[in-house]
């Protein structure tokens, strides 16, 4: 079976390739995204492997389909990038990596948070220099603090848990409450409202929905406490980032630390050290120092990369064999 990969990182190429190796599978990567103007690529793949900037819009699933491609695997677990009605007309089988390792998004979260907090990064770089002041490196104790996690999925619990393990009061909201977790764990649910309110920090583990586009926007982080920090692994465009801007230029948000930014295609992933950055908001961001920006690299660890191989090329086997997909992987 000839499956062409998009948008490769070297670690995939390694991942993948090892555990590829001996298996009766052909895998063509390919650095730049799959896009209706480089589908033409895809001549001859049995199915795609695509992330989280590939766009598999209706003009490019549909090339897809007059090339005989049936199967597209995102190696990942959002899907916001894929036209699901298309693809049902099409009848082609998106699946993807619901979870992949919990655990890797939520001690990013928890570390990016850490880092901003104590000053991490700025006392790395003075003592680099020889530069041993302590002068403005003062941060708070995470103990004590009262902490929102807004969407309690895997990777929100297992955040919060975390958090508990600080000593923070935890609060939580999700649509789909899970109570008998909550009681177990010490959580309490409440209202998006309330939790803004009153939490000392608030991070975002939900999936993009067009009920949570901008979920994060000037009325709702004038909700939230004068000094509160903000913390986003989850998806870029849950937050405004022009609103985020104005609180921070006004001293109503005391921190931000973000994985992902709502226009990170084209900018995430790649080196641009050489070019200068086109993204005003972006750059604007990076010039506060209360603000710490990572490109989406949450995922970034050994299980998590180990299990999205394992998962994505399972889904392709059974859908190779004939087999229906692991039912929660399936993108309806």
């Amino acid at each position: 079976m000839t499956l062409a990969f998009y948008d490769t990182k070297p670690y995939d190429r390694d991942y993948f390739g090892r555990a590829a190796n001996g298996a009766d599978f052909i895998l063509h990567h390919h650095e730049f995204r799959l896009t209706a103007e480089t589908v033409s690529t895809a001549q001859g793949a049995d199915a795609v492997c695509v992330f989280v900037n590939d766009r598999l819009d209706r003009d490019c699933l549909t090339k897809l389909a007059a090339l005989g491609v049936r199967l597209v695997a995102l190696r990942c677990a959002g899907f916001n990038n894929v036209d699901r009605a298309a693809a049902a007309e099409l009848r082609i089988t998106i699946v993807r990596v619901p979870a992949y390792s919990p655990h890797a998004v939520a001690e990013h979260t928890v570390a990016l948070l850490m880092a901003l907090n104590r000053k991490i990064h700025r006392a790395y770089n003075r003592v680099r220099e020889q530069n041993f002041s302590l002068s403005g490196l003062v941060g708070f104790d995470l103990h004590g603090k009262t902490v929102g996690i807004i969407g309690t999925g895997k990777i929100g619990r297992v955040a919060a848990q975390i958090f508990r393990g600080f000593g923070c009061r935890v609060l939580g909201y999700d649509p789909h409450p899970m109570d008998e977790w909550a009681a177990e764990h010490g959580i309490t649910y409440t209202s998006v409202e309330a939790l803004l309110s009153e939490s000392d920090v608030v991070s975002l583990h939900l999936p993009l929905t067009a009920e949570t586009h901008h979920l994060l926007n000037v009325a709702s982080i004038a909700l939230m406490k004068p000094g509160a920090y903000l913390v986003n692994t989850s998806r870029g465009k849950l937050v405004d980032s022009a609103a985020v801007i104005d609180a921070l230029k006004s001293g109503h948000l005391g921190g931000v630390a973000l994985d992902v930014y709502e226009e990170e295609e084209g900018i995430f992933f790649e080196d641009h050290s050489g070019t200068v950055l086109q993204d005003d908001e972006l750059a604007r961001l990076m010039t506060f120092p209360n603000v710490l920006i990572t490109a989406h690299q949450a995922f970034l660890t050994h299980e998590a990369l180990s299990e999205i191989t394992r998962v994505t090329l399972d889904s392709i086997t059974r859908f190779r064999d004939g087999h229906e997909p692991v039912a929660e992987r399936v993108v309806a």
